[in-house]
């Protein structure tokens, strides 16, 4: 388990969320650290700047995307063993949660560097706070599969998933991926959706899967921004195969070739529901 020093040579990666919509939800804290650093390893660098230019910031940016990862990684790692410190942001929210990143966070702790997170707005959190559905126990399953057979067969695995299903999605797949949870899950199940939230239009919806696939369908302009997809987890658990549709004869047998009378009888009226006595006289002369 690594152990973080209170003094290091190294720099520090600091993992900074920044706004996901209203540029008033930056922290101070990740003001502070945007100053400070080294460079910022950024999603996007003109997405960035422009936050950057809200605050008066002029780190130095350089940009780190899916796209060039794993190119980047060894100048960015080599930065920091020689002292310098980088934020590391996504173009909202906070970094690695279906954003680019993990690849430099697991290897700086491979490395032994020094890793802090600089929390704040994430937008699977705000649609949860506000959704209506329970929040003790949730599940992020990030964003469905873009061919409708994967997404389906990744739905069924959901079906009895009691906790809270939280889901990202884009506007162009919002109504399919609407149409095969309401086809899956449940037209009554219940649901929100979260739609561009602390931006202008704001939108905040909760219904059931079948209505919501109703009231994206019906106008265009409901499908656009970023969605955030609430569901309620499943109340009921899957049904199991029922002992009491074994026969008690075959049950009690399997039981009497590894336990005494009592107990054989005893536990297969507890799995079958057959009455214990006669279960038990029939153990009886089952060992004659």
């Amino acid at each position: 388990m690594q152990e973080r020093a209170c003094q290091s040579k190294s720099g520090v990666l600091h993992v900074v969320a920044t706004p996901i919509g209203n540029l008033g939800d930056i922290t101070r804290r990740a003001v502070d650290v945007l100053s400070r650093v080294d460079v910022i390893a950024a999603e996007d660098t003109r997405h960035t700047r422009r936050l950057l230019a809200h605050v008066g910031i002029n780190t130095p940016l350089v940009s780190l995307h899916e796209h060039n990862e794993a190119q980047r990684l060894v100048g960015l790692l080599a930065r920091l063993e020689a002292g310098e410190s980088i934020a590391l942001v996504s173009d909202a929210g906070t970094p690695l949660i279906s954003d680019p990143g993990f690849r430099m966070v697991r290897e700086a702790q491979r490395r032994g560097l020094t890793v802090v997170p600089i929390p704040g707005a994430c937008s699977i959190i705000a649609a949860l706070s506000v959704a209506g559905l329970p929040t003790d126990r949730f599940v992020f399953e990030g964003f469905l599969p873009a061919r409708a057979s994967a997404r389906q067969r990744h739905l069924q695995s959901l079906r009895f998933e009691p906790r809270t299903l939280v889901f990202l999605e884009s506007s162009h797949r919002i109504n399919a991926a609407l149409h095969d949870l309401t086809a899956t899950l449940g037209a009554t199940r219940p649901a929100t959706l979260a739609r561009e939230l602390t931006k202008r239009y704001e939108t905040l919806r909760l219904d059931t899967l079948a209505g919501l696939t109703d009231w994206v369908t019906s106008q265009a302009e409901r499908a656009k921004g970023e969605l955030v997809l609430v569901v309620a987890g499943a109340s009921v658990e899957p049904r199991r195969p029922r002992a009491a549709s074994l026969a008690p004869e075959a049950v009690l047998g399997a039981l009497l070739e590894e336990l005494p009378v009592k107990q054989a009888a005893r536990l297969a009226a507890r799995l079958t529901g057959a009455p214990r006595n006669s279960l038990y006289r029939l153990a009886l002369e089952q060992r004659r």
